[in-house]
């Protein structure tokens, strides 16, 4: 629009010509000339201007070393939308920096175009920043993914809020398990992370699951990475230790960690030892195998496709096709993406409200695939309306 009104001044003046501002065309007369480009040009722009939305959409993510899926989803949403897209990043140190991420949120919504804002890791701060906003600007939408804060909390401030089923892992995984022909199951987690509500529901989900289809059980201790030893020390255990269950429980053993940094040991592990690997604790094509199988993303970032075909025929030269998934869909991705689709719907007033369940639902499928499981997040007996767990269907490579 700038563009268009420099355009418009710069003739007028030239023509000592007084016009309205707008959409409208200057006022030439009989006697006067105008470039039939400079004539084109403004009316080429003025029907771009025309078609362009009239609301921006805001993505905020974590930096490339915080989340790289998040990330780059939000490159591939700016690339697919262009300038109707604006994008910020919280900061890394995000536990110590509320005041920065407050800052960046509400700077983003400043711009009173922006109609939605999708936040992707809703990391600690995203609530206070969200009410922060509210105080001025009650109209934009919020949609939140990978909540880290209180449940009740966020979901009292953001009109979406998503988060992986981790509960519900503790049937699917050993289903997955079963599946690849698992007759073993080893848990690997430590003293910190079994302490936590999540983890220590998921694991007696696992225990309940592996008995009732007569799988064992068993629990593995690792080193806390956060310990003395580290991450290198916790993740040379896996290297030291994963063959020793091998070979006391056979290749028909399923392994499954609750630390992130043990995915790619893990994963390296159970594909030279021919053993089963259903999921990391993180399900994405890009947690843990790419770095494992030394598979360069140059030029792919995003490409949720060239990696689960590199992935697959990584696990076929180590001889283990069918012995190692992981969910076909990265679902921090899947957020930022339907978050983005479901923004869009609902400035173009294709929703009933901020929250329609119905077309919500819709957006996330068309990227999850109808096979996905959506549930609400229920807290004793209270049920969270707009808080929503996923699940996503396994991909085998």
């Amino acid at each position: 629009m700038k563009k268009i009104i420099a355009l418009l001044l710069s003739v007028l003046m030239l023509l000592s010509m007084v016009a309205c501002g707008g959409t409208e065309q200057p006022v030439v007369s009989d006697s006067d000339t105008v470039s039939d480009s400079v004539a084109e040009d403004t009316a080429e722009d003025s029907t771009e201007d025309s078609d362009a939305p009239a609301y921006k959409i805001g993505i905020i993510t974590g930096t490339v070393s915080q989340g790289e899926e998040e990330y780059q989803a939000a490159l591939k949403m700016k690339e697919t939308y262009g300038d109707m897209i604006v994008t910020a990043t919280y900061p890394d140190n995000f536990s110590s920096e509320t005041e920065q991420t407050i800052a960046t949120v509400t700077n983003m919504a400043a711009d009173p175009d922006v109609k939605a804002i999708v936040f992707v890791q809703a990391v600690p701060g995203a609530t206070a920043a969200i009410n922060k906003v509210k105080e001025t600007r009650d109209d934009i939408l919020f949609v939140t993914g990978v909540c880290a804060e209180d449940p009740a909390v966020i979901a009292s401030a953001a009109d979406i809020c998503m988060l992986v089923d981790e509960i519900a892992m503790g049937t699917t995984i050993i289903d997955q398990a079963h599946k690849m022909g698992a007759k073993t199951f080893v848990h690997v987690s430590f003293e910190r992370h079994l302490g936590y509500a999540t983890i220590g529901a998921r694991k007696e989900l696992f225990e309940k699951r592996c008995e009732e289809l007569g799988i064992q059980y068993v629990e593995a201790t690792a080193p806390d990475p956060t310990g003395d030893a580290g991450v290198t020390g916790a993740q040379a255990w896996i290297t030291e230790n994963i063959k020793v269950y091998v070979d006391q429980y056979g290749k028909d053993t399923a392994f499954f960690s609750t630390n992130c940094s043990m995915q790619e040991p893990l994963i390296l592990q159970c594909a030279e030892l021919g053993a089963i690997f259903p999921q990391q604790c993180c399900p994405s094509p890009y947690h843990g195998y790419p770095s494992a199988f030394a598979i360069s993303t140059e030029g792919h970032e995003g490409d949720v496709d060239y990696i689960l075909g590199e992935i697959t025929s990584k696990v076929a030269e180590y001889g283990n096709s069918g012995r190692m998934s992981t969910w076909g869909v990265p679902v921090n991705m899947l957020m930022i993406e339907a978050g983005v689709d479901y923004a869009i719907k609902y400035c173009e007033g294709q929703t009933e409200g901020k929250l329609d369940e119905a077309v919500f639902f819709d957006c996330l499928k068309a990227i999850g695939g109808e096979e996905m499981t959506i549930s609400k997040y229920v807290d004793g007996e209270t049920t969270i309306e707009n808080f929503y767990m996923l699940l996503c269907p396994f991909y085998d490579f």
